[in-house]
């Protein structure tokens, strides 16, 4: 069974899957992912290991964890003015930041250490929440929007097979061009 971390907001908690996460992220830059272990990273932390495996279960469960929290977007989607434009300029941040080296390590990561599902439903709750936001701006512009599902269905799972399975020739023109098939290529 998962064992997935309980964060209430400040506390003990908090600050022990903070300096977790933190302790990841020095040793990966220092030491290389390679050498990450459950004993270095709990020394790092200031945590014993039993606290990292009754918590996390293992280390990939954590780096699961960790992976996560580094793909949540740290932003809003920027406001282009339109519906199309809103979409181009978030699909070609997502494109670029998952298809990087590091968001492709951070998929495999959240995906491998997550034998329930739910850190890849989190992923997926992320860019669905962003979305809304750029759906929810268009609506309020009075302009037609399809429903998130659809966004996510049309724009989100080609880039992500493609991120995962195929990724030689990705670019921005081809984010461009799934917005342009799902809200047409009418002039902005």
């Amino acid at each position: 069974m998962s064992r997935k971390p309980m964060v209430r907001p400040g506390g003990r908690s908090a600050r022990v899957q903070a300096s977790v996460h933190a302790a990841v992220h020095e040793l990966e830059a220092e030491v290389g992912r390679e050498a990450l272990t459950v004993p270095l990273v709990a020394t790092r932390a200031g945590v014993t290991p039993s606290t990292i495996y009754r918590r996390w279960g293992d280390l990939q469960e954590l780096l699961s964890d960790v992976a996560v929290e580094r793909l949540r977007p740290e932003t809003a989607p920027e406001d282009k003015g339109s519906l199309r434009s809103d979409l181009e300029a978030w699909a070609e941040q997502f494109l670029e930041e998952m298809a990087a080296p590091t968001g492709r390590a951070y998929i495999r990561d959240a995906l491998l250490g997550d034998p329930d599902g739910s850190n890849a439903g989190q992923c997926s709750a992320y860019a669905a929440e962003q979305i809304a936001v750029i759906l929810d701006r268009a609506a309020g512009r009075e302009e037609t929007t399809p429903d998130a599902e659809t966004v996510l269905d049309r724009v989100v799972a080609p880039m992500m097979y493609r991120i995962l399975f195929r990724p030689d020739g990705l670019d921005t023109a081809y984010a461009r061009q799934l917005v342009a098939g799902l809200v047409g290529s009418t002039v902005r």
